[in-house]
């Protein structure tokens, strides 16, 4: 079973599911702003935080079949589920495999594409020095997921994402990277899930293209999405704006059909 924890007693279940080489952690200034109508469920993924490594590859659907056995051990029926980066991946997998569990799906800067080719590649160059120099691989990488524009205001935040980066397991780490290179489109799961659909994207988001994925997104009444004036960090760039977009479109603008 993964490592969990569960904060508050709302009425909606709302899901945090982390992305690469991050754990629950990563939600605590996030989660002081989110309305107390949540009961919040934050799960380390495999080979993350205190969740074990489960295979050689985490692909995003042994993630997501992981993921449903800690809904299921705690007996929730309707979810509402969020995922950062990686975790918007699992949780795309996971609306594609159990889509009556959703009440809404959150990509939290996120995408529904798969690697390009090149995207492919810098991950697989990636494997050596992640089994023989992760703190070098590290310390190169998570500076350039915030805001270029506000690095000297994001400083503390910044040392925040290394010290939780570095904590992760690095065999953890790399089998999520083998995992996401095999990941596929998902773009088909926003045009048919009977659920509320949530994108937040960052302008300055260097991990996500987000420019071509807002233009490309389906036309859909209940799919909503924002552009935030943050990097690939809005959990800890801009928590309270955040919370804001998802208190108000998980909890007030929730199509009739999805709630329960």
């Amino acid at each position: 079973m993964l490592h969990f924890e569960k904060k508050g007693n709302g009425k909606e279940t709302l899901v945090l599911l982390h992305g690469f080489m991050e754990n629950l952690s990563i939600w605590n200034d996030l989660e002081m702003h989110l309305s107390k109508d949540f009961s919040l469920l934050k799960i380390d993924l495999p080979g993350h935080g205190q969740s074990d490594i489960l295979a050689e590859i985490h692909t995003m659907e042994l993630m997501a079949q992981e993921v449903k056995k800690v809904l299921d051990a705690q007996n929730l029926e309707k979810i509402h589920l969020l995922g950062h980066s990686m975790g918007g991946y699992i949780s795309l997998a996971f609306a594609e495999k159990y889509p009556e569990k959703l009440k809404s799906l959150t990509l939290f800067f996120s995408t529904y594409f798969p690697d390009d080719e090149d995207k492919k590649q810098q991950r697989i160059k990636s494997y050596r020095i992640i089994k023989e120099a992760f703190p070098n691989y590290v310390k190169a990488g998570i500076p350039n997921l915030f805001n270029p524009n506000e690095r000297d205001i994001l400083e503390g935040k910044m040392e925040t994402a290394l010290e939780v980066a570095l904590s992760t397991n690095n065999l953890g780490a790399l089998a999520c990277v083998k995992g996401m290179v095999e990941r596929t489109d998902k773009k088909h799961i926003l045009e048919n899930l009977n659920a509320k659909i949530l994108i937040l994207a960052g302008k300055h988001d260097n991990a996500v293209k987000t420019e071509m994925m807002i233009k490309n997104l389906p036309e859909r009444t209940y799919l909503k999405s924002y552009i935030i004036d943050c990097g690939h960090n809005g959990h800890w760039e801009k928590p309270s704006i955040c919370a804001e977009i998802i208190n108000t479109e998980l909890l007030h603008n929730m199509p009739k059909n999805f709630i329960l």
